[in-house]
């Protein structure tokens, strides 16, 4: 259980979180916020302003970048039938062999124009690290979904669930339940 004191309150994380899903669940459920803020007695706005913190906006240019994936074939296939934007994927063997064969300013040269071209996109999708995901939250503009592969450091190639991906993308663009 995590626990936080500010000043003289002790602030449970575990209370927070499961009080959050249950305003989730009966939001789901059909309530209006009104009447989650009355049943969970907190203020309508409270409900309403998490809801805004949480939301995945739909539409807009999508890109992909991950590494390192095990079916970088399958994950270009369905990245190019549900029409993402922008595609960057490694292997293991070919994230290292992008950063040894270049010198110091070549490398800082190529994640310049990589980072560019990702903050170009309303949504990005990162399948990495759990480590690469929070660096790519802290710079890129957009919103940042994850698709984690694991804590660092990871060694060898990890296997996408391709059909998350496609749900991920679908959800992303507002289309979910389209069989394109």
């Amino acid at each position: 259980m995590d626990f936080y004191r500010i000043g003289e309150k002790l602030i449970s994380r575990d209370k927070i979180i499961r009080a959050v899903d249950r305003m989730l669940d009966l939001r789901q459920q059909g309530l209006s916020q009104t009447d989650v803020a009355s049943r969970l007695k907190i203020d309508r706005t409270l409900v309403s302003r998490l809801e805004a913190l949480g939301e995945v906006r739909t539409g807009g240019p999508i890109a992909i970048v991950g590494f390192p994936v095990a079916n970088k074939a399958e994950i270009q296939a369905v990245a190019d039938e549900e029409g993402v934007d922008y595609t960057l994927l490694f292997t293991d063997e070919e994230r290292w062999a992008f950063v040894q064969q270049k010198d110091g300013l070549g490398l800082f040269n190529d994640i310049m124009d990589i980072l560019i071209r990702l903050r170009q996109h309303r949504t990005v999708i990162v399948i990495g690290s759990e480590f690469r995901v929070k660096l790519a939250q802290g710079l890129i503009d957009g919103q940042v979904i994850s698709i984690p592969l694991g804590r660092s450091p990871i060694t060898g190639d990890r296997t996408v669930d391709i059909d998350l991906l496609r749900s991920v993308i679908r959800r992303i663009k507002g289309t979910e339940g389209d069989a394109t």
